[in-house]
């Protein structure tokens, strides 16, 4: 595995939360795929849990407490765990998915892909974030931000494919100056290996995206999953019907955007306006 993990302050309360849910899971004469089987999830997720590689969801501690009969101690040891240092819970899930994921595929129609952004254009997004956040937690976010975007440039790096609305390129967030600096790092970008950018312009007829944001991932073991963001919350969605139709939807976005040497000459022409 390529990817580097990032550090958690309930790394080992995960572990221990995991070893609980094998220890019940032994005592209850199941094995994984059975426990997995019962539970609705892919046997994978039951091991990464385990294995104290994914954190226990206080719904899924729930379920497991009813099919393994433990009398409520999971989920009491979920609600009992220290709180992730950086990323919230909701998120957590995500990130390690995109950390090992061989393939992502993102469309954004608000604002920038995390692992597009600058520094300055991280600084501003999270200067905007309401309530007001303190400074040190802004340096931390950011900083948390751009260690995420390692997978960008691995020796062996994940195949990605951006789909980002034109209304992201032509907003000025932070300053004019964070907007220059944006445009040549997009630019830059568009270079890289495994990486296709395109842009969806302003004014189409029809758009394949008007529900909002999605991305799509396929894990090391060719597991097809998508992730959406609320303002609050956010959705994991495993269920193969409801990622096929997010992955038609990007099929059409990539369709109804410019292509990669279309989008590489818009960014060409901002970038002489400037």
């Amino acid at each position: 595995m390529h990817s580097r993990k990032r550090p958690r302050k309930n790394a080992s309360a995960m572990r221990m939360v995991g070893a609980l849910v094998a220890t019940f899971r032994v005592a209850a004469g199941m094995t994984q795929r059975e426990l997995a089987h019962h539970a609705l999830l892919h046997e994978e997720m039951i091991a990464s849990i385990e294995q104290g590689r994914r954190p226990l969801k206080p719904d899924l501690a729930r379920s497991l407490d009813g099919i393994l009969e433990t009398k409520g101690a999971l989920e009491t040891a979920v609600a009992n765990m220290p709180e992730i240092d950086l990323i919230p819970a909701w998120a957590e899930e995500y990130m390690d998915l995109e950390r090992e994921a061989i393939a992502l595929s993102w469309f954004e129609n608000q604002v920038l892909p995390g692992l597009l952004q600058t520094e300055n254009y991280a600084q501003a997004v999270f200067l905007s974030k309401v309530p007001a956040m303190s400074e040190d937690e802004i340096n931390a976010q950011v900083a948390a931000r751009l260690e995420r975007q390692e997978i960008l440039h691995r020796k062996e790096p994940p195949t990605i494919s951006f789909v980002v609305s034109e209304a992201i390129l032509r907003d000025r967030l932070g300053s004019d100056a964070v907007y220059a600096e944006t445009l040549r790092h997009l630019r830059a970008c568009a270079t890289l290996p495994g990486l296709t950018l395109q842009v969806m312009p302003l004014g189409r007829h029809t758009h394949a995206g008007l529900n909002g944001p999605f991305i799509l991932i396929e894990t090391p073991d060719h597991q097809h999953l998508a992730y959406a963001e609320t303002q609050r919350g956010s959705q994991l969605i495993s269920e193969p019907d409801e990622v096929s139709i997010l992955a038609q939807k990007y099929a059409m976005l990539r369709t109804q955007a410019l292509n990669s040497e279309q989008t590489r000459g818009l960014l060409d022409r901002l970038l002489g306006e400037l």
